[in-house]
């Protein structure tokens, strides 16, 4: 039964609902590693499914049920010392196990060195001014840094719609300063044994400060630091954690560079945005025409074409993540490649296949823009989503209420 619903998450990997159906045969099996990870994936789809919280928490050893078994009783002041103990609900692990729940080493958290810089990011001339600001400038000039009382520690949180290139940008910072680059998300931090999920992010933060500079990437921050009252009790300690190693009133973080990036930042817990911290938003929209263009390119490259017009396909994706725009060169070649079958021949990819392709895939940032202009609406005088209102606004689909 497991193989088979594992062979069918593989075929469906955003089916929540078949995926938490295996994490919880695999709970009821005792395989809480594969659980916990495929809890943890779910997660990061839908950081609100009650049912993913509710088996994450089970997973993490902080579920109580009607079945949980009472505390027993107080020994009888009158029975013999000599009398068997009385066993535990949960016996010890085996020594298998018991290493297994052993934290996080450093080795743990892969480094890397980005190949990428901010020339390598087409188009998006706002996005990329606004880290040239924040930590580049800085960076390069230790007269103005000293000048203007700026230190080379920080955070910054990018959110927009997802397949915007967050992951990216996050990498193309980390080859301009020529750092190291690590990235994490939930499924690299959270631990079933009590305690050690907390230990893995003083782990990550310790690797992190022995390689600075070095940029730590938090992907889907809104997974690892949702509101705590919302979260469930086995990830609140977890959010307590990271706020502690962002403060680092022990270790210096001078040179530590936090990048965040969510698809939701309303969800993510605030006290992580106070000064000192992720203090620092920036809002990273859907690439603009010149992106959209180098996206295309990069789509079609090694392929055959014949009369690819690049500059009116990006003028007719307006609003296209740059997933949806690689959906749409796939689409293309696909049916390039399918009448290719049928002829016995290669045919190139055409502007009609991609017009056909066009009439399929739709942008996919739509409802994401729609939840964001709700909540940008009846934000009052918080300031934390202007860029986001500006881009709205500019766009006709923005009144603040």
């Amino acid at each position: 039964m497991i193989a088979s619903l594992t062979e069918a998450v593989e075929a469906a990997p955003t089916d929540l609902t078949l995926r938490l159906h295996l994490a919880e045969l695999l709970l009821n099996n005792g395989d809480h590693e594969r659980a916990i990870s495929h809890i943890a994936t779910a997660l990061q789809h839908d950081a609100h499914s009650t049912r993913a919280q509710q088996l994450m928490a089970r997973a993490l050893g902080n579920e109580v049920t009607a079945d949980s078994p009472s505390p027993a009783p107080p020994p009888d002041s009158t029975e013999t010392s000599n009398a068997p103990a009385p066993r535990s609900a949960d016996p010890p692990p085996p020594p298998t196990e018991a290493a297994d729940a052993l934290p996080l080493d450093t080795a743990d958290f892969p480094l890397t060195s980005a190949r990428v810089t901010i020339a390598d990011v087409a188009g998006m001339q706002a996005v990329k001014d606004r880290m040239e600001a924040a930590f580049l400038a800085p960076m390069r000039n230790a007269q103005l840094r000293q000048a203007f009382s700026k230190s080379l520690r920080g955070g910054l949180l990018m959110y927009g719609p997802p397949g915007c290139g967050k992951t990216f940008l996050a990498q193309a910072l980390s080859g301009e300063m020529g750092a190291h680059f690590l990235s994490i998300s939930l499924a690299d931090i959270l631990d079933r044994w009590l305690g050690n999920s907390e230990r893995n992010v003083q782990a990550l933060f310790r690797q992190a400060r022995q390689y600075r500079p070095c940029v730590l990437f938090v992907d889907e921050l809104d997974a690892i630091g949702g509101r705590r009252a919302r979260v469930t009790s086995g990830m609140r300690p977890v959010v307590t954690q990271l706020l502690t190693e962002l403060d680092s009133i022990e270790d210096d973080n001078e040179g530590v560079f936090v990048l965040a990036a969510t698809n939701h930042p309303w969800d993510v817990d605030t006290a992580l945005r106070r000064p000192g911290r992720l203090d620092r938003a920036l809002f990273v929209p859907p690439p603009d025409e010149e992106a959209r263009a180098a996206i295309l390119r990069a789509g079609i490259r090694d392929r055959p074409t014949r009369e690819v017009d690049i500059a009116w396909l990006a003028g007719a994706t307006d609003g296209f993540s740059g997933a949806d725009l690689t959906h749409l060169c796939e689409s293309a070649a696909e049916r390039a490649l399918l009448d290719s079958a049928r002829q016995g021949q290669v045919r190139p990819i055409t502007p009609e296949d991609f017009r056909a392709a066009l009439r399929e895939v739709r942008p996919s940032t739509g409802p994401w823009f729609e939840t964001a202009r709700n909540v940008v609406s009846f934000a009052g005088g918080d300031d934390t989503y202007d860029d986001l209102a500006a881009y709205l606004r500019g766009r006709g689909r923005f009144r603040r209420k």
